[in-house]
């Protein structure tokens, strides 16, 4: 369609607006495609996440009946004294994780999921601070194992 004026103006705006009309239809759908994809990106993001602290939290529950074992020997001293070791290690991993994702966290994206996973991190340090503590650094301390002798008398 052509449209005749005497007046160039309204003609190169009529055009103007017409292509500027035409553009946009045309990137709606475009634009809609790219929308679903960050949504989608998103929910795999905070899906990610969830499945890290569902991780970690089944760890802590296994590290927990750790902390029950009542006769330690040398082996088993030297295991634990491993692990206690490869948690700081993989704690560590999750902080740097867990930096990576400030950005994300400013925007305001996955804020739950990225809270969970946070306090999951510092279980898993107060869990890894128990056994620490329970098999290494209590068992040195007279008290410790006065209240111990007590406990098993009951």
């Amino acid at each position: 369609m052509n449209c005749v004026s005497k007046y160039p103006q309204l003609s190169e705006t009529y055009e103007k607006v017409r292509i500027l009309s035409f553009e946009e239809k045309k990137a709606a759908v475009s634009d809609e495609n790219k929308m679903n994809t960050l949504l989608d990106a998103i929910l795999d993001l905070k899906k990610m996440i969830s499945h890290k602290t569902e991780i970690i939290e089944e760890l802590i529950t296994e590290l927990e009946s750790i902390t029950w074992i009542d006769e330690s020997g040398k082996n088993e001293l030297m295991l634990i004294n491993d692990i206690v070791s490869s948690l700081k290690d993989f704690r560590s991993t999750l902080i740097r994780f867990y930096v990576s994702m400030n950005f994300i966290r400013e925007k305001g994206i996955a804020k739950t999921e990225i809270n969970q996973f946070k306090n999951a991190i510092d279980d898993l340090k107060e869990m890894t601070n128990d056994l620490e503590s329970r098999f290494f650094i209590l068992p040195s301390m007279p008290e410790f194992q006065e209240t111990t002798k007590e406990l098993s008398l009951v």
